[in-house]
């Protein structure tokens, strides 16, 4: 095949991925805000629900309610945004690959990317963040994942102290229960996350640094 032929391909297929990217991240991004906003607005109805009933049996069934469908709604979304960071995991290997098609046509241009070439872990880290360096522990802890999981385990354990309450459970019973119901939720996320990275870290590999070099002369395989 001509170079030229396949150069047009190659980027035919990196302009694909990226605009694929970018849907997916737009999509996230609006769940995540309506989300939030369910939240809020949740928040507020509550409050108006409290003056009218006087905080009694009725509001704690109202607040029930509302607050075992906000939960649901928060593990869906959580859901919804790891699966789109596996999607956006998967479009950013496959476009360093096209981009270790790019040096295979003109091997002098790697010098001048500033995402890698390689597929390795390494070289997946540096075009997420290529000056962090490949162990850039602050990206995933202010990932969007980490913040719903945050918010969805508060709301988790507000229910949890709202069921406790709804039993007449004393006070330091409701905050214990609200505690651990919050611990347990993000506590199970986070081993479900770890177990997920694991296994993507299995993935195959066809282009890493030991083997296809690299142009910065800096990369070494992930350990």
């Amino acid at each position: 095949m001509p170079p030229a032929v396949r150069a047009q391909l190659l980027a035919t297929e990196h302009w694909s991925l990226l605009a694929t990217r970018s849907t997916a991240q737009s999509e996230v991004l609006s769940r995540i805000t309506t989300f939030l906003m369910l939240v809020s607005s949740s928040i507020v109805g509550l409050a108006l629900i409290g003056q009218v009933t006087r905080f009694d049996g009725r509001f704690i069934a109202f607040a029930l309610v509302l607050l075992g469908m906000l939960v649901v709604i928060g593990t869906l979304t959580q859901i919804r945004v790891g699966n789109a960071a596996i999607e956006d995991l998967a479009h950013v290997i496959g476009m360093n690959r096209l981009r270790a098609g790019y040096v295979e046509l003109d091997p002098a241009i790697e010098r001048y990317f500033v995402t890698s070439a390689h597929d390795d872990s390494r070289g997946v880290w540096q075009t997420y963040n290529h000056l962090a360096g490949p162990r850039a522990i602050l990206q995933p802890l202010a990932s969007s994942g980490t913040f719903i999981t945050f918010v969805s385990a508060g709301l988790a354990g507000a229910f949890g102290a709202l069921v406790a309450v709804a039993l007449n459970a004393p006070g330091p019973v409701v905050g214990v229960v609200a505690a651990a119901c919050g611990v347990a939720y993000f506590g199970i996320s986070v081993m479900l996350g770890l177990r997920q990275v694991r296994r993507l870290a299995r993935r195959s590999v066809l282009f890493p640094a030991a083997v296809a070099g690299s142009g910065s002369g800096s990369e070494q395989p992930a350990r």
